[in-house]
């Protein structure tokens, strides 16, 4: 299948959907991963719109990611918040995949905090946690699939972007202000970012765990390349919804269910972070 290459005229056309069904001119975006769409039930005064009504916007189908973008106000920030994101995996374009983060660029998002679940790679994680991303191995892109593949446009960002700091460093001093003020534990680490969607095997594990990474996932990554490449400032967290096995173990066996379980458990951690995070923020 050939890739379509999506147009500035075309980002512009779904943020101008956007601006006219809500009131609100949010600078703040953040993604909701797997399992943590409750977060968006923070936000006051919100409008929301489904995703299949916006131009060009694809709807999820993936279990636990709602599909829809709510607009209003958390901890006195603006921001729009997407409850669900689409994955490459269920057959989408890279370039679909990241199409919201371009929308929210052009509507002049300064902020984005994504976050999502994850296996715990790291021995010392447990399910429940927080980690705070410092960092990711962009599997996908070294397979070809990186989002900025193809025409750039220079009113968007530059055709060779730095990536040595994707993850914002005051954005992280925060997070751990707001973790060690709130009694709350949140690890830290490297965030492997691969296509899915069968879990990984006990060999993916030890090579991942070889590369450097602590935690690993389906999303995120491209959103996060493509967030930089458009001078946005990002903040993620993982979720470590399952401890990932580095050997077989008969009768432990990774799913779905178990991502959306574990999200039950992260999501008061993580409406807290996130929270806290904003209060701390510059008013918008």
């Amino acid at each position: 299948m050939m890739e379509h290459y999506y147009t500035r005229k075309e980002y512009e056309a779904a943020a101008d959907y956007i601006r006219q069904h809500t009131r609100h001119r949010p600078r703040i975006g953040l993604i909701l991963g797997s399992g943590l769409n409750p977060l968006a039930g923070e936000v006051a005064s919100a409008d929301v719109i489904p995703y299949d009504v916006i131009p060009n916007f694809a709807a999820p189908t993936v279990e636990g990611h709602v599909g829809r973008l709510v607009l209003g106000k958390l901890e006195g920030q603006t921001v729009i918040v997407m409850q669900g994101r689409v994955h490459f995996y269920e057959g989408h374009p890279i370039q679909q995949v990241v199409f919201p983060v371009r929308v929210m660029q052009v509507m002049g998002i300064d902020t984005l905090i994504v976050t999502n679940a994850a296996g715990g790679i790291n021995p010392a994680f447990l399910p429940g946690e927080l980690m705070l991303i410092t960092d990711h191995i962009n599997l996908m892109g070294m397979t070809g699939n990186n989002p900025l593949f193809g025409p750039n446009d220079p009113t968007l960002g530059p055709r060779f972007p730095d990536m040595s700091q994707a993850y914002d460093p005051v954005l992280r001093r925060i997070a751990r202000e707001v973790a060690d003020e709130e009694g709350l534990p949140l690890q830290a680490g490297v965030y492997a970012g691969l296509a899915g969607p069968s879990f990984e095997t006990p060999a993916d594990i030890r090579f991942l765990r070889i590369i450097g990474a602590d935690a690993v996932g389906m999303s995120t990554v491209p959103e996060v390349t493509v967030a930089r490449h458009g001078g946005i400032r990002v903040l993620g967290v993982s979720g470590i919804s399952n401890v990932a096995q580095a050997e077989a173990v008969d009768g432990q066996e990774a799913s779905h269910e178990e991502v959306l379980e574990a999200g039950r458990q992260i999501v008061p951690r993580l409406v807290t972070l996130v929270c806290g995070v904003l209060a701390r923020m510059d008013g918008g």
